[in-house]
């Protein structure tokens, strides 16, 4: 018996987060069936799966005290609509109204943010179990199929919450792993840049590389933070908070090496330096990446020791010119500001105390917000709202659809039409051309695999493949939507088949009826469109407050004892508004030429803002690692005047070059000079990049408005 549960152990241990919670999923939705089953029969497991599949939506890696609140909200909402649709079963001109108002209700619910995306799918799934079963006659059956299926609600929230407390180690590892592979996949990305030559563009990567480890590191950023830092009493979360906080770190000090390369020139002592430090940065990634193995699999680290990688060669071979050589031993002293942050966090993971520089109640400063206020609908009841457009365009199309499909020449199912629109129409044309395929695509192979089952004969077969669908539908929502699909269709049409087996599976309907309500939901997007030139105004100004207030966080003076929330809280947002920059510009590349955004244009402000973000790096490491050497007044006085100009510069009442760092020159100073005339130099730099972000911004906007 130790080996095969051996064996389990080793293959769960090596499952993403998302695999573990479509597992979950599907347990607690079979132990509902079980368990209706055994009370009720065959019909009431069927209502009661139908309750659990509502609740299960809202069902994610979660700390327990989010799991229970969302999945409850999944759960009640589910109920009221699929109690509202029973009632009107025998009302189909009725019953059409309410399905437009599940479905303006259902985008309004988007208000909230993300949290509430998988909620707002619940209405939907509760007018398809729903009306997939025969209508129940008296008002007597209808409350006890309500009851059953808040019977299924309950014992799958029970479930959740108890899974989600077991689980809750799991998913901590699971996120911080994934935060230390991303952070390797950015040094890796750095290091192939190094190794290919001379940066265009002095201090930035090539966008597109470098955009893309950036999101996909902010991507796992935030969950990380919602499962790590509410749960500072958990054993060992003390530990992976501190690596967590060295990670962000760390992506901080290699913003600040990616400067003033430029300035070594191209010849070979250049290009050795370059190479050599490429190497210590790769390495360093992969030092990462065996952490993050240790993490996922819980397992002691060995020394992983960086080496110099040929760097004290390199640096030496400027000796012979005083100001390369300057520079050389400074690009030299940041790569090893990298291989420090590195031994912090492998020092951290081998149990040697680190001290944690947030207190418990700062942390949850960086927790993403809960809740249900009603305030949150406040900026959404114009028509110039996105969400409320949206929830416009959902009303339509799916009242459309459902409409259509009583009209339709084959057999009447409306709730299949209604599916396939709800689930094609996003918010944007971007996502709804890639829901359209993979929704066709999937329908078509869960057509294929129900049809095999079926030729199977086994009816256990069914109950069995269900569940199975649940599950995997569930994991792989946000990761591969072409395999949710897939599932989804067979559990719709084993659901149907079950609650009414004379009626068989009606693959030619699903079929039609999929690729009509994609083509349905196409054409949708072009009503009340919410193009994204619409939000550029807002985009950019949010860049522009984000980078003003980072720059006044990051130009002060460290005063001893003084924590740094406000920075971090000021990174973040600069970071968040970068991010949606560049999903904005991803987006509008599906839309029409004539009302695309000036993609050229938001390029250049997305790599000033990076300029920026690494000279404000370069900064805050001199002033945290180095400010002894810096005589504190005149630095102080050099702080406050950059503040101000750059605050002036992104508003656009000074013009930088005539402030009062003006006659700081830009040229590398001398390296036998105290380090004050380095910090005015980057400060200078800070400044201009501050006006490269404004020019920047003026161009997107002036380009958005000619279109």
């Amino acid at each position: 018996m130790t080996f095969p549960l051996e064996a389990i152990r080793r293959w769960l241990v090596q499952l993403p987060a998302y695999g573990l919670n479509g597992i979950g999923t599907a347990l607690g939705v079979l132990l509902v069936q079980l368990l209706a089953a055994a009370l009720g029969g065959l019909p009431a497991s069927l209502l009661a799966s139908s309750g659990a599949i509502y609740a299960s939506l809202a069902d994610t890696p979660n700390p327990p005290h989010r799991t229970w609140r969302r999945v409850a909200m999944a759960a009640a909402v589910g109920l009221v609509s699929s109690v509202l649709v029973t009632a009107l079963r025998g009302h189909a001109v009725v019953l059409g109204a309410l399905v437009a108002l599940l479905a303006f209700g259902a985008s309004m619910l988007l208000a909230w943010g993300p949290r509430a995306g998988p909620i707002s799918f619940v209405p939907v799934l509760a007018i398809v179990f729903t009306m997939a079963g025969p209508a129940p006659g008296s008002w007597q059956v209808q409350i006890e199929h309500a009851l059953w299926t808040a019977f299924g609600s309950l014992v799958y929230l029970g479930w959740a919450v108890l899974a989600s407390r077991w689980l809750q180690p799991r998913y901590r590892a699971l996120a911080l792993a994934a935060v230390v592979e991303g952070t390797a996949a950015l040094l890796r990305s750095r290091a192939a840049m190094l190794s290919a030559g001379p940066r265009e563009i002095a201090g930035a990567l090539p966008l597109q590389d470098w955009m893309q480890r950036q999101v996909g590191l902010d991507e796992r950023l935030q969950p990380a933070r919602d499962l790590l830092f509410p749960a500072t009493e958990a054993p060992g979360a003390q530990r992976q908070i501190a690596i967590l906080l060295h990670a962000i770190a760390l992506r901080d000090t290699l913003l600040g090496s990616e400067l003033d390369l430029d300035l070594l020139g191209e010849d070979a002592a250049a290009e050795r330096l370059r190479l050599a430090l490429a190497a210590r940065i790769a390495a360093t990634a992969d030092a990462l990446h065996w952490l993050a193995q240790a993490v996922q699999w819980d397992r002691p680290m060995a020394a992983a020791p960086v080496g110099d990688q040929g760097l004290p060669a390199a640096l030496a071979a400027f000796g012979d010119d005083p100001r390369r050589s300057a520079l050389a031993a400074a690009l030299g002293e940041r790569a090893q500001h990298i291989a420090d942050d590195l031994e912090r966090m492998l020092q951290t993971w081998r149990g040697q105390a680190q001290p944690v520089p947030l207190s418990a109640a700062e942390l949850q400063f960086f927790v993403s917000p809960e809740g249900w206020p009603l305030a949150a609908l406040a900026p959404h009841r114009r028509l110039s709202s996105p969400i409320l457009r949206q929830a416009l365009r959902s009303a339509a199309a799916l009242g459309t659809a459902y409409f259509l499909a009583l009209a339709l020449p084959w057999a009447s199912h409306p709730h299949w039409l209604v599916l396939s629109v709800a689930v094609v129409l996003r918010g944007n044309l971007d996502q709804t051309l890639a829901r359209r395929d993979a929704r066709v695509a999937g329908t078509v192979l869960g057509c294929l695999l129900v049809l095999l089952f079926a030729w199977l004969g086994q009816t256990w077969l069914s109950g069995a493949v269900f569940v199975l669908a649940v599950g995997v539908a569930h994991a792989f929502v946000n990761v591969r939507y072409l395999v949710t699909a897939t599932a989804a269709t067979m559990m719709a049409l084993l659901q149907a088949h079950m609650a009414h087996p004379a009626g068989g599976f009606a693959i030619g309907e699903r079929l039609a009826d999929t690729v009509l309500g994609a083509l349905l939901a196409w054409a949708f997007c072009y009503v009340l469109p919410a193009w994204e030139r619409r939000s550029l105004a807002r985009l950019v100004a949010r860049v522009q407050e984000a980078a003003r207030v980072l720059a006044a966080e990051a130009l002060r003076w460290p005063e001893a004892g003084r924590s740094d929330l406000a920075l971090r809280l000021a990174r973040r947002e600069f970071y968040e508004a970068i991010g949606s920059i560049a999903a904005s510009a991803q987006r509008s590349a599906a839309e029409p030429s004539r009302v695309q955004l000036p993609v050229p244009a938001m390029a250049t402000l997305l790599t000033r803002c990076h300029v920026l973000l690494a000279q404000l790096s370069a900064v805050r490491t001199m002033l945290e690692r180095r400010r002894e050497r810096l005589d504190e007044p005149s630095a102080r006085q050099a702080l406050v005047a950059a503040q101000a100009e750059v605050a002036g510069v992104l508003a656009g009442t000074v013009e930088a070059g005539v402030g009062h760092l003006a006659g700081a020159g830009l040229d590398w100073p001398d390296p036998q000079a105290p380090l004050l005339p380095w910090l005015q130099r980057r400060l200078q730099l800070v400044v201009q990049g501050a006006r490269g972000v404004r020019q920047a911004a003026t161009a997107v906007q002036a380009a958005g408005a000619r279109r």
